[in-house]
């Protein structure tokens, strides 16, 4: 018997030595000004991919595709094109280091982070378009991305709300003042406000999803000349769980904007609205004529939202959303974020319903 055992942990040994080495569980990414770090966090979280400390400025990134090509279909499949991937400089995963100003608790799972740039120029040139996103990073534990919702006239800071779901997210809800954190960005598209131009404009913001919602519509109030009516319609479950309850008084109060607040059932002391975003949307019916209907919430709010709006003949080039959570490496490399031949961080994450009809239904 002792033969025996001693063979088989001979083969296993033979074949852990064929097998290739593991990845380890943790990677750092040195800065060069810090030497903070930064680790991946696993799962749902996008991966910090390292790079050696003393290549992080020069290693090149790896060869991207230039131009779209056809990609040979599988047997009985589609022929579809590539997406174009953009040809970043230097080692695109290595952020730019930031500090935490000041913290916001917005709700019980909810905090809002308002970071400044260590680089003092790089802040005061920073610049972005509402609706783009930022891989926001807490070093020994990974990065996310979530959407920079303070709007791009705000030049002292950049802002980003973060519900706690996972590893990382809950390393940010860890931090405070003071406290270093990583970012890259700007990253993906934006809204097309230019577009709306002349238009009506009605924003709907379920729970966290008014996080981009905030940052286009304060655009559009801050240029409300461009535009015709511009509406809100924001809910959640109750009103420990709206974000941005400090600014829902001045939104109500503002004559240049119709708001309505909702939340999902009865609650002692509240004065708005009581039902489901779906429901309360299709009661206050708006005009879809020359009117652009902007989304963003949970993906069953979005659902059953673009139904009523779809009931009211809204066209659905006329229904925009954004799709920023799918995001992972943020630059179209990891390919975790493609809907067919699309890619949500490079495509999106703003994308019009007509669009999204368009891909394989994966959402």
């Amino acid at each position: 018997m002792a033969t025996k055992k001693k063979t088989t942990t001979k083969a296993k040994n033979d074949s852990r030595a064929a097998a290739p080495a593991a990845a380890p569980k943790a990677a750092e990414v040195q800065t060069k000004a810090t030497g903070a770090a930064a680790t991946p966090a696993p799962a749902d979280q996008a991966a910090v991919k390292p790079a050696p400390a003393a290549q992080a400025e020069t290693k090149p990134a790896p060869a991207v595709q230039a131009e779209a090509k056809p990609q040979a279909p599988a047997k009985g499949g589609m022929l579809r094109e590539r997406t174009p991937r953009p040809q970043p400089t230097g080692n695109p995963y290595l952020p730019m280091t930031a500090t935490v100003a000041e913290i916001i608790q917005e709700t019980g799972n909810i905090r809002t982070l308002r970071v400044v740039l260590d680089d003092a120029d790089a802040m005061k040139n920073f610049t972005y378009q509402p609706g783009q996103v930022g891989q926001l990073s807490v070093f020994g534990a990974g990065e996310s991305t979530f959407v920079i919702n303070s709007p791009p006239s705000q030049k002292n800071y950049l802002q980003f709300s973060v519900m706690q779901a996972g590893e990382v997210t809950a390393a940010i809800h860890r931090l405070s003042p003071g406290d270093k954190v990583g970012v890259r960005a700007p990253l993906g598209n934006f809204f097309p406000y230019n577009d709306w131009k002349g238009k009506d404009v009605f924003f709907v913001g379920g729970g966290i999803g008014m996080a981009p919602i905030r940052t286009i519509m304060m655009h559009v109030l801050e240029n409300r000349k461009d535009y015709g009516k511009v509406s809100l319609l924001y809910g959640a479950r109750t009103p420990r769980d709206m974000a941005f309850s400090y600014e829902t008084e001045d939104w109500l109060r503002r004559d240049d904007l119709d708001c309505t607040l909702c939340i999902d059932a009865p609650f002692e002391g509240w004065e708005h609205k009581v039902g489901l975003i779906p429901n309360v949307l299709t009661e206050l019916n708006p005009d879809p004529k020359n009117c652009v209907a902007v989304l963003c919430g949970p993906p069953i709010m979005i659902k059953f939202t673009v139904q009523a709006l779809e009931k009211l003949n809204f066209a659905p080039e006329n229904i925009v959303t954004t799709l920023e959570k799918r995001m992972k490496c943020g630059i179209g490399i990891c390919g975790r974020c493609n809907i067919g031949g699309r890619y949500v961080c490079v495509d999106g994450p703003v994308f019009t319903w007509k669009e999204l009809q368009e891909l394989p239904p994966e959402m």
